[in-house]
Order: C-alpha cells, then sequence, then structure tokens
C-alpha cells in the first residue's frame, strides 16, 4: 500500500494530470458552472496536491524537500491555496467581495506548478537570470532616462496635456508608451490639439525625436543584448563543438603529412 501510495503522489504525469483537470475546473467555475460535482473535482484536486506535498515530506525529508527549488514553489503554492476550499461553502453575497476575490486568485495561482513539466524550463530559468544580470546596467539605464524624460514632460506638459502628464507617475507611464510604439502618436496629437500650432508641431518632432532614439532604436539594443546573454550557453556549445572539429582536423592533417 505504502509503495502504491508512493508512486501515485511521486509521479510526475499523475501530478501533471491532476494539474490540467483542475485548469479545466477552474476554468467551467470561473464561466458560472456552478455544479456540485465542479466543486467537488476542485476539492479533490486540493487535496491531493495536499496530500503529494505530504508524501514528498516522507520520503525525501523536510529539509530536502524544501531545498529544491520547484519542490519549494510547489509547496508555497499548495500553503497559499489552501484557503480556497472554503471556496464553495462561501455566500458571495455576504462576503466581502476583496476576500471572495482572494480566494479566488489563491486557487488559480495552482495554475504556476505546470511550469516545471515544461521542457528545458531549467535552462530557461538559467537564461533569464544570467541575461538580467548581464544586461543589468542597460536596463538601469533605460529605467534612468524613462525617469529623466518623464520629468522634462512632466513639466513641459502637465498644463496642456494632464491626461498624459499630470503627475510625474502619468508622465513616466506615457513617456513608456513612447519607448515601446503603444499609441505613441496619441500623445502628441492631443497635445497639438491643445496648443498651439508652432509648439504642436515642435513636440512632434520631439516626440519623434523619443520615439526614434529610445523607442526604435534603445529597444532594439536592449533587445539584443537580453537575447544575446539569454542564448549565450548555445554560442559556448556551438564554439566547443567547432573547437574540437577544428582539433580533429588538425590530426588528421598532421597524421597525413606523416605518410607522405
Amino acid at each position: 500500500m505504502k509503495d502504491f501510495i508512493k508512486r501515485i503522489f511521486m509521479n510526475d504525469h499523475v501530478i501533471l494530470g491532476v494539474i490540467l483537470l483542475n485548469t479545466v475546473v477552474i476554468y467551467l467555475q470561473e464561466s458560472g458552472v456552478c455544479h456540485p460535482v465542479i466543486f467537488g473535482l476542485d476539492i479533490a484536486c486540493t487535496l491531493i496536491f495536499v496530500a503529494e506535498m505530504v508524501v514528498k515530506h516522507i520520503e525525501l525529508g523536510a529539509k530536502s524537500y524544501w531545498r529544491d527549488g520547484w519542490n519549494r514553489m510547489d509547496g508555497i503554492l499548495v500553503i497559499v491555496s489552501l484557503p480556497s476550499l472554503v471556496t464553495p461553502f462561501v455566500d458571495a453575497s455576504s462576503v466581502d467581495f476583496s476576500v471572495l476575490l482572494t480566494l479566488r486568485l489563491m486557487r488559480v495561482l495552482r495554475f504556476f506548478r505546470v511550469l516545471h513539466f515544461f521542457p528545458k524550463i531549467s535552462q530557461i530559468g538559467a537564461g533569464l537570470k544570467r541575461a538580467l544580470r548581464d544586461s543589468g546596467v542597460v536596463l538601469l539605464g533605460f529605467f534612468i532616462l524613462l525617469f529623466i524624460f518623464g520629468m522634462i514632460n512632466c513639466s513641459l506638459y502637465r498644463e496642456v496635456a494632464p491626461q498624459y502628464f499630470a503627475t510625474p507617475l502619468d508622465a513616466i507611464y506615457s513617456v513608456f508608451r513612447i519607448f515601446t510604439v503603444e499609441g505613441w502618436y496619441e500623445i502628441p496629437d492631443a497635445i497639438m490639439a491643445a496648443t498651439s500650432p508652432l509648439i504642436g508641431k515642435l513636440s512632434r518632432l520631439y516626440f519623434c525625436f523619443l520615439l526614434g532614439a529610445f523607442g526604435l532604436l534603445g529597444m532594439s539594443f536592449i533587445n539584443s543584448v537580453f537575447v544575446d546573454a539569454m542564448v549565450e550557453d548555445n554560442n559556448d556549445d556551438v564554439k566547443y563543438q567547432l573547437d574540437r572539429i577544428e582539433r580533429r582536423l588538425e590530426q588528421m592533417e598532421e597524421k597525413l603529412l606523416n605518410k607522405e
């Protein structure tokens, strides 16, 4: 019996199946399907996740369990989703909406458990961590420029276009829209409509400069640095293979020369 339980709850394929089932159940619940079977399946999935965590604690030990990154993530998600067990028994009309929303959010967090079933997810995570580390200075420079131009635009256009530059935070967000080429033209058009033609045209030129210098060139540079850091391991593997091929060619060339 003990071996059977271990085979069930230590089997990644079984747990993945439960996660996918729970995904369908939560989708149906959020779509307004309120059937007792659906609520029962939701509770059953949660209890299976709890049982899995308990079995792994018994088999691996608490220290070994929490030392592993994926187990630590799974354990935290299981713990924070436990309050969702009371969701089916809560009357939405008698409970504060924020509390109900929190319970639902905790239930949805279970979806993140599927991450470590993706192929090569550990390599992707390591690449992402390396890319953030290697491109940290570039990203810091980007946010500094974002802050500077946000402050400049807040001072220049607070009265002209308060919907975009009323506060420093609004201004920074508007500059971020320009840098990411997201609806950027709406901002100079609004300024053009609210001020004199000369200031409006100069403002258009100014925002076109921001778009070209930081939206197109700047973001392309950041993306290239980030992607290069992400695939650095792949480049190292290719370089290693090329070095091996070069050494073998040199050895073959030496053998041919010796024969002659």
